[in-house]
């Protein structure tokens, strides 16, 4: 254990003797010469500065840095939360500090130093936002990469500045990165690479289509030339790769933050922003990770494959996406949310040792969810799906929470669950009729859409756009009730937009009711039901 005060900085990190004391890695090129080769030659600007970006995808170029496959760093931009730059990022000289959690609960740290700047996306910042305008113009740069959520490429409600402003005051996101596009294509019609990062499907597509949407409004208005649709539309100038990712990256933890200040490292305080952002100088991971993306980057790319991403075709990325998103991963997630939450735990961990939801995710993984994987012939689903049950959900050192996981369900319920079935619709050597514990799931979701408790007591709701309308039906619904449901489910369970199919049409609706009837017996029918079905007793 180290005495001396570790301060995150570029220049207390000359100082490798102290850090490397304290047992925490340093980058192993020169800081201030990375800085001002980033800013000369940008090739990478990535958009969302928060942790999965800090955790993950800064670090795949400091393995390159560290190997002298590049001499850049990357350009970090945050477009909604600008109090992440300016009270993280700018007081640390943009350095963070990386904390693996391991099973065990040792913590790996390494300083996060490839970083080359930071700027805040906002015309309102006129020197960030000129600054921005000049990377756009130069030739070197390669990649625009996000993690903004699958919120931020929703142009259903444009603002109406965006559409009659937004190429010289835009406020959206998706409106800043066109008009920066609109930039590269008056310097030459430029060739860049749009590179979603975030955690939803298709991605790539979302992306491309959002940009597409707004430059079709601006040359409606006569903003941009009407050239420059054909532009963002050119696959040999502008890219939108698909990609999957995969890295749990919690919100920071209070524990972690002790451990690092016992063992002498002082830049540990942890904000939350105006906009509900939490984070800190430090960002805690867990150690396994996963980036697959498209290999379609017009302007060329740095040796990704050398920091482990796997580089492939479209066709590839979708199919470990959909064996991550709809059967080995998310789908286990949600289900330990729901139940999570119905039977009192705060924590993923602890629900992994609770063999009755133990056994559920292992049913839906294995049993149900595996015979329609398609092998993507780069992970090997059976590798993937026991890492899943077997090391990362059991860490018990990752503070992850069932109440996180389960804000926005009704938004995920339909690619976590609703895919499986649909593919349990089409095969022929598949019935619907036989999945038993997708069906538990979504009774357990319509069963804490109630807001009360297994124990009986009244039980908070994550958020959720559509939490006041789902609510409603089951809002009058009193434990231990007698009386028939009728028809209180059914405007849930024939929602398509929610399941993406009508779950009484294809066979389940009738099931998932009787289930639900069990779950609402009485105070402890939760429990009993799980137990029951998955002959826990």
């Amino acid at each position: 254990m180290s005495n001396a005060k570790l301060i995150l900085s570029k220049e207390s990190i000359k100082n490798s003797e102290l850090w490397e004391n304290a047992g925490i890695e340093l980058p192993k090129f020169d800081h201030d010469k990375m800085s001002t080769l980033t800013k000369e030659n940008p090739t990478w600007v990535h958009f969302g500065a928060g942790n999965i970006f800090r955790g993950f995808i800064a670090m795949l170029q400091q393995e390159l840095l560290n190997n002298k496959r590049v001499t850049g760093g990357i350009v970090a931009v945050e477009g909604y939360d600008y109090e992440i730059i300016d009270k993280i990022y700018a007081p640390h000289d943009d350095l963070s500090l990386l904390v693996i959690m391991k099973p065990d609960g040792s913590l790996e740290k390494k300083v996060v130093g490839s970083i080359g700047e930071s700027l805040a996306c906002d015309y309102s910042r006129g020197q960030d936002w000129n600054r921005l305008k000049d990377i756009f113009s130069n030739p070197a740069l390669q990649i625009a990469s996000f993690t903004i959520t699958e919120k931020g490429y929703s142009v259903k409600n444009l603002f109406k500045e965006d559409i009659t402003d937004g190429l010289e005051h835009p406020v959206s996101i998706i409106a800043k990165v066109t008009s920066l596009a609109y930039v590269r294509y008056k310097n030459g019609q430029l060739p860049i690479a749009f590179v979603s990062m975030d955690n939803c499907s298709k991605n790539g597509e979302k992306l491309h289509d959002a940009m597409e949407t707004i430059a079709k409004k601006w040359t409606e208005n006569g903003l941009v030339d009407k050239g420059f649709l054909q532009y963002i539309n050119d696959d040999k100038k502008v890219s939108f790769p698909w990609s999957m990712i995969d890295k749990i990256t919690p919100r920071p933890s209070q524990s972690v933050k002790d451990t690092l200040g016992e063992n002498g490292f002082y830049s540990t305080e942890i904000i939350c922003t105006s906009k509900n952002t939490y984070i800190a100088p430090f960002v805690n991971v867990e150690g396994p990770q996963y980036l697959v993306i498209e290999d379609d980057f017009p302007n060329g790319r740095m040796a990704l494959e050398e920091a482990g991403v796997f580089l492939t075709n479209r066709e590839t990325v979708e199919r470990v996406e959909k064996m991550k998103v709809c059967t080995c991963l998310n789908p286990l997630h949600t289900s330990l949310a729901v139940f999570g939450c119905l039977l009192g735990y705060n924590l993923i961990a602890d629900e992994m040792k609770d063999q009755t939801l133990k056994k559920l995710v292992e049913k839906i993984g294995y049993d149900e969810g595996m015979p329609v994987v398609v092998d993507p012939g780069i992970l090997k689903p059976e590798d993937f799906i026991k890492e899943v049950l077997e090391v990362r959900l059991p860490n018990p050192y990752i503070p992850d929470t069932p109440q996180r996981i389960a804000s926005d369900t009704s938004q995920k319920v339909g690619i976590r669950f609703g895919e499986t079935i649909k593919a349990y619709r089409d095969r022929v050597d598949l019935d619907t009729k036989n999945l038993k514990y997708i069906p538990l799931v979504i009774a357990g979701w319509c069963r804490y859409l109630m807001g009360i408790a297994d124990d009986g007591n009244a039980m908070e709701l994550s958020p959720d756009p559509l939490l006041d309308e789902l609510n409603k039906y089951v809002a009058n619904i009193k434990l231990g009730t007698i009386e028939q449901l009728g028809d209180t489910l059914k405007p849930i369970l024939m929602d398509e937009e929610i399941f993406g199919v009508d779950l009484y049409v294809i066979g389940l609706g009738e099931k998932i009711e009787g289930y639900f009837t069990e779950m609402i017996s009485g105070t402890g029918a939760v429990r009993s039901t799980l137990e029951k079905y998955l002959e826990c007793r």
